[in-house]
């Protein structure tokens, strides 16, 4: 038997048997009430997909798109990416705010949020892949329906992340919950690069050679691209149109699986408990990094996913640019976010059989040296493949584990402050705001660095100071943040000992709630 398991028997054995319940009907009808079916479990855990697919799709393959296909000035790319994400940063809190003051409907309070904002969320989606038919406005273009469909998604995400404290009181069911939704969306960045990777490699425009290409390998460049009619020719505006399909395909599943979380999710009405009263930006920002474990969680996880989203940022123009896999790299990418996928389960186990502390530090650990190797050696695809395979280990800890811990921080908030309800929202929030305003920055630098570097754009060969400059951003930079990350985590309070009797105490304070609602109700019959 686990070790949380004894516990948690005693104390519904202790529940059952106390005076004025000992039949333990009430319990056993509340327990009832917070147990999750597995169809509940995959319809939550499916609704979590269309954040992690755009993502993907959007944090893999929008700076090639923008640089190669889109064929904007780099400096231009940096800014559309930078405030973009910082958009999307700002618009995190200020979601969260209106999240945690909207009234209780029929539906509940996060479920209406992500089925009104799911039509408007997928328009703007498939016109970031379009190109226009004008070039002065190109930039606006990109950074206006970027910028929307960050907003759009926020109105998804922030919602259905917090959703997680609505589905159940039970503290086991969440977690369990949680390991099904984590999977789930390592399968969505899974299927999300696998629909922009494969249907965008079939149809990719072949590199410009520049003169010290034709220098070195004249018989390469004898003709012009086209002139061989045995070979079907590829143009810019066949990989213009595969990436409009992949968008299409992408924003078909988006609406499959916001439908099915809607019809699949019964969202819990809170506790009997009033709620506080709203509180401003900055009450909100005092309130949640004024609570030491919360600010640590969040720095932690700031600079360790911040480390993954650099590399994940940068890895595609990496293997086309610096290695040369220009036919490959949609292939490495799949790699990466299938290891991802199959490492999920283990990581949920390690995580309840060693704790989450000790499942940090090794998937993230564990990734370093693999980031090392693929830009110390020699250009070479077998090891590249294997190097991918081991980053993808340490991506699945990158998408487990903060909302494994979340939850966690939140429930010990909660013990703290008591007289604090319905604020669950603005921790989900304003960790969602850190980090994608870092990662806005670090984009908008890494792009910024390329173009000081000299980047070419679609060129077969770029400078020696780009080739450097993509193995910082994909090795030395991430290693450099998650190092930090680790040793902020380090100091982090919660561990499986406190967790446990956090749940404990918060299972009490609803039995005891629960009691004297049902006292209530029968005086109130009585009288």
């Amino acid at each position: 038997m686990a070790k949380g398991e004894g516990a948690e028997q005693y104390s519904n054995a202790s529940l059952l048997n106390k005076p004025g319940n000992s039949d333990g009907t009430q319990l056993a009808k509340r327990h009832e009430q917070n147990r999750l079916s597995v169809c509940n479990k995959i319809c939550y855990a499916i609704g979590g997909a269309p954040y992690q697919i755009t993502g993907c799709a959007l944090g893999f393959f929008l700076q090639i798109y923008l640089l190669d296909v889109a064929q904007i000035d780099p400096f231009y790319a940096s800014i559309i990416l930078f405030v973009g994400r910082a958009w999307d940063a700002v618009t995190d809190p200020t979601v969260g705010f209106l999240v945690s003051r909207s009234p209780w409907t029929r539906f509940g309070r996060m479920l209406p949020w992500i089925v009104l904002s799911t039509p408007l969320a997928v328009i703007s989606y498939f016109l970031i892949w379009y190109v226009p038919p004008f070039e002065n406005g190109k930039v606006i273009w990109y950074l206006f329906f970027y910028c929307l469909f960050q907003s759009l998604q926020t109105c998804f995400h922030v919602p259905y992340s917090a959703l997680t404290m609505f589905i159940s009181s039970e503290q086991k069911e969440r977690d369990s919950a949680t390991a099904y939704r984590m999977t789930v969306e390592v399968l969505g960045t899974l299927l999300g690069t696998a629909i922009q990777g494969q249907i965008v490699g079939l149809a990719n425009a072949p590199c410009i050679p520049g003169p010290a290409d034709i220098l070195a390998e004249p018989s390469n460049f004898s003709a012009s691209p086209g002139l061989n009619e045995s070979k079907p020719v590829i143009s810019l505006e066949h990989t213009r149109t595969a990436y409009m399909i992949a968008s299409g395909v992408i924003c078909l599943i988006y609406i499959i699986c916001a439908v099915v979380l809607f019809f699949g999710v019964r969202e819990q009405k809170e506790s009997s408990r009033p709620r506080s009263e709203p509180m401003s930006f900055f009450q909100g920002i005092k309130l949640v990094m004024g609570y030491g474990p919360y600010a640590k969680l969040v720095m932690a996880f700031l600079f360790t996913s911040l480390g993954f989203m650099l590399l994940e940022g940068n890895f595609a123009l990496f293997c086309s640019a610096t290695l040369g896999f220009r036919n490959d790299f949609q292939n490495i990418l799949l790699v990466i976010m299938l290891s991802a996928t199959l490492a999920i389960p283990f990581w949920q186990w390690f995580l309840t059989r060693f704790g989450k502390k000790t499942a940090v530090y090794v998937g993230t650990l564990v990734v370093i040296p693999f980031m090392i190797l693929v830009v110390s050696l020699k250009s070479n695809l077998a090891v590249t493949y294997i190097c991918s395979f081991a980053a993808g280990v340490g991506v699945a800890v990158a998408f487990l584990l903060p909302w494994s811990m979340l939850p966690d921080v939140v429930d010990d908030f909660q013990v703290q402050n008591p007289d604090f309800t319905g604020h669950e929202a603005l921790f989900y929030s304003f960790y969602v705001f850190f980090t994608k305003f870092a990662s806005g920055v670090s984009l908008g630098i890494s792009t910024l660095s390329l173009d000081f570097a000299g980047y070419i754009s679609r060129g077969c060969s770029q400078p020696k100071e780009v080739d450097l400059t993509l193995k910082l951003l994909v090795s030395a930079a991430p290693i450099a943040l998650m190092a930090i990350g680790l040793s902020i985590i380090y100091s982090y309070p919660i561990n499986e000992e406190k967790r446990q009797a956090n749940r404990k105490l918060l299972q009490d304070l609803r039995e005891n709630e629960a009691d004297s609602e049902t006292d209530s109700a029968e005086l109130a019959n009585v009288v």
